[in-house]
């Protein structure tokens, strides 16, 4: 009939509309813009004018079809909540007007359906304005009061395409709104409603049933109580069901189930939706009869999950889910709990299945959220029913490698409060699905805007929970799990976090440290999630020199303590297993005492002033090799000691690594660390970084060993040796991580040098110079620039 608006125009207002959450100056001039362009009164005599923004806002609507229609929802709360306490309200005026003329243009539409060449495009924009009416409805149902009987003749449309169904459910969904809220109205019209309702849920599938049942739930309890007439639908396919699970029992093998499975499918899902909107329980359905019908539905539904047939099971756990929604206790029945369990955290179990209990839970959740606000109650669902599927059942499903399923668990996470959700929300913010990321990100800032610093308190427990989904979704098991993403960005999987954290000096502090308190020792945490942190916080997103600062200041203490206390618990192993040994011969006594003696001089010597030790950077390789050889002879049969050495070594060996990497891309020298304190004012490290491009984080040897599996291989000569060279280079940088300040010149350069030698041979060769000149602001005194700890002896 109308030429419709230009498709760039339709563009454009989708695009402006989604906005229309984001932060408050463009939340503002989205409101301000569709104000103007759809909700300001259009004088009656211009009909071209109306009919413009009417096919506007139906393109509009009809474009974000799939995306949902959240952001109308909100624009029209905005707009009409603003103008609550004014005297003049335009917005109100101008919906009224709006919904008028969409209920005129869907007479004329109805009109035009008999043209064939326009039927399909007519047809679309039918569904387009009733479902702008549907959403005018959601949020002002008084205004459609009055077009209410105009509506109803439209739940007798013939169904042949999509679009007559979507016709079907709209007007169901709108009359169930505005039904109850009509005075007084007409008995036929009521008993119309009805009428073709119940033919609607016997005759169509499951969408048009559950949305006219629940229709039918509105018209029956809040205006006609017709009770009646609904008892007898429900007996009608609980009997079906019955008399179905009797056949079934009798004989399982038995072909009449398998003939009658439409009929099983259909009674299945209708029992359930009636439930859901209909408490049979009440005298007004089954008078003065004893028998308990939710307890009767419950042992019907349940038997129908064990089913053989899993359409056959789907239907019956959707019918559960109905029933709880009426009756939530049924929920705790042990039965119930134990089938919810074994589908979400079996691995094996049907990925439908999963998908379907999350579903029941999620509306559940919706359904409580919606009861407890319509009693002007604040919303903290802090109850059981939440926490015990969601830990940690709802966490495995989270984990599994499906997308269908994780992106099911977000929907029941935004139900959550916010205690339980974020961190779920954090990890939900590393998934490889942008869609999935977007919409928990976006979550993780609207909590923090409300609660400040509530995302702090949960941040590594996030972290940590993004490691196992991960873990969990990782299409390559031989490959270790990596913290950043594996495209041209690099960027941090929980970069988000860290932005949101980073404004904050005492929560960023708070949370690096707590990350690199896992790589000490004492916190035995395993090494592909010491390597996930590690890629996070060498690819964190940060801006001020003083961040990465802070990181390496900690990196020294760390390695200060845990060095020493590796080294220490190795040597105690290897002595306590050596006096288990058998007593040695006389020749072997004899080299024994020749390598205990080589042993004590170097202990003897490591204890010395570093002014009288040996020059450690002169050794030649020959020397090298004979301390190897001499330790060799040291290790105890049982591998175990190296094993665990060179396990715990990795999260040191990362640590080196991480600050090393830092160095490079931040171009900080040696004095620029060492002069570091976190006592200082942040005006004095508040400048920005100068990030060095080509820098990438690559720790070679936690790699290699995660990939050879070495903790759980045998371990030949080869990597013995391997191990002992490790521990050597540790004992070395060690000795050399404290220079001593009263060393000549040539001494100071020496130890610097040995510490040098330790690091690059600990970092898999890799050169740890920093080639990076010194930012304008740094003195140059001549202080070593090269890699390795500093600055731990001034702390």
């Amino acid at each position: 009939i109308e030429q419709p608006t230009f498709p760039k125009i339709t563009e454009m207002c989708v695009k402006m509309i989604r906005r229309v959450n984001d932060e408050e100056g463009i939340k503002k001039l989205v409101n301000e813009t569709f104000q103007k362009l759809w909700f300001t009164p259009t004088p009656h005599h211009d009909k071209e004018a109306m009919t413009r923004k009417i096919l506007n806002i139906t393109d509009v609507v009809a474009a974000c079809r799939d995306t949902g229609y959240d952001w109308f929802e909100q624009l029209l709360q905005n707009l009409l909540k603003s103008e609550e306490d004014a005297s003049y309200k335009p917005v109100k005026k101008a919906c009224t007007q709006l919904v008028d003329n969409l209920v005129e243009h869907i007479l004329k539409y109805e009109e035009s359906l008999s043209d064939s060449d326009n039927k399909g495009v007519n047809s679309g924009r039918l569904v387009a304005c009733i479902t702008t009416l549907f959403l005018f409805s959601k949020i002002r149902p008084q205004l459609m009061v009055k077009h209410a009987m105009t509506m109803q003749p439209y739940l007798t449309t013939k169904c042949s395409t999509q679009n007559d169904f979507m016709v079907i459910c709209n007007v169901a969904k709108i009359l169930e709104l505005v039904v109850p809220l009509m005075e007084h109205p007409s008995e036929t019209f009521l008993a119309t409603i009805e009428e073709d309702l119940m033919k609607l849920i016997i005759k169509y599938g499951m969408t048009v049933v559950q949305h006219c049942v629940s229709c039918l739930g509105a018209v029956v309890n809040k205006v006609t109580q017709n009770y009646k007439f609904v008892w007898a639908c429900f007996n009608r396919y609980y009997g079906a069901l019955s008399k179905l699970k009797s056949q079934h029992q009798e004989d399982p093998n038995s072909t009449i189930l398998t003939a009658n499975k439409p009929a099983l499918l259909r009674s299945l899902f209708t029992v359930g939706a009636l439930c859901r909107h209909f408490d049979f329980d009440q005298e007004d359905f089954k008078g003065n009869s004893k028998v308990n019908i939710k307890d009767k539905v419950l042992e019907l539904l349940m038997y129908f999950t064990k089913h053989s047939d899993e359409e056959v099971q789907t239907k019956a756990i959707i019918g559960l889910g109905f029933a709880f929604i009426q009756h939530p206790s049924l929920m705790f029945e042990q039965e119930v709990k134990t089938l919810y369990n074994s589908i979400l955290s079996d691995k094996n179990c049907s990925v439908n299945l999963k998908i379907q209990v999350l579903k029941n839970l999620q509306t559940y959740l919706q359904e409580e959220d919606t009861r407890m606000q319509q009693a002007d109650r604040d919303f903290i669902l802090e109850n059981v029913s939440a926490c015990l599927y969601l830990n940690p059942c709802v966490l495995q499903t989270l984990r599994s490698s499906t997308v269908s399923v994780r992106t099911s668990v977000i929907f029941i996470i935004l139900c959550l409060h916010n205690v339980f959700c974020v961190p779920y929300l954090i990890a939900m913010g590393t998934d490889p699905e942008p869609s999935m990321r977007n919409k928990a990100d976006q979550q993780l800032v609207e909590i923090d805007k409300k609660y400040a610093g509530f995302i702090h308190m949960k941040a590594v427990a996030g972290m940590k929970m993004s490691y196992q989904v991960q873990q969990a979704i990782n299409t390559c098991p031989k490959d270790p799990v990596r913290g950043f993403r594996h495209d041209e960005s690099s960027n941090a999987l929980c970069s988000h976090l860290y932005s949101m954290i980073r404004g904050n000096r005492q929560h960023r502090r708070a949370f690096l440290i707590s990350l690199l308190n896992l790589f000490d020792d004492t916190a035995k945490t395993e090494v592909n999630m010491l390597l996930y942190i590690a890629d996070n916080l060498a690819c964190f997103p940060y801006q001020t020199q003083e961040e990465p600062l802070f990181i390496m200041h900690h990196i020294d203490i760390t390695l200060s303590v845990s060095g020493s206390n590796l080294l220490q618990s190795f040597k105690e192993s290897m002595v306590k297993d050596k006096k288990k040994e058998r007593k040695p011969s006389s020749d072997e006594e004899t080299e024994s005492d020749s390598n205990s003696g080589s042993e004590s001089e170097s202990e003897e010597e490591a204890s010395k002033p570093r002014r009288l030790r040996k020059r450690v950077d002169s050794d030649s390789d020959s020397d090298e090799e004979n301390y190897i050889n001499a330790v060799m002879k040291c290790l105890p049969e049982n591998s175990a000691p190296l094993i665990e050495f060179a396990s715990v070594s990795q999260g040191i060996l990362l640590l080196l690594m991480l600050k090393q990497h830092l160095k490079n891309l931040c171009g900080f020298s040696d004095s620029k660390i060492q002069k570091y304190s976190p006592s200082e004012s942040a005006k004095v490290y508040d400048k920005a970084i100068n990030r060095k491009t080509g820098v990438h984080f690559h720790p070679k040897q936690t790699l290699d060993f995660l990939r050879s599996d070495m903790a759980n291989s045998k371990i030949t000569e080869e990597v013995k040796r391997s191990i002992v060279k490790q521990y050597l280079d540790f004992k070395l940088l060690m000795e050399h991580l404290d220079p001593d300040e009263e060393e000549e010149d040539g001494e100071v350069s020496a130890s610097t040098n040995a510490r040098n030698k330790a690091i690059t041979s600990l970092l898999g060769g890799g050169s740890p110079k920093n080639n990076a000149a010194e930012t304008e602001d740094e003195e140059s005194d001549g202080e070593d620039r090269g890699g390795g700890t500093s600055g731990v002896r001034r702390r």
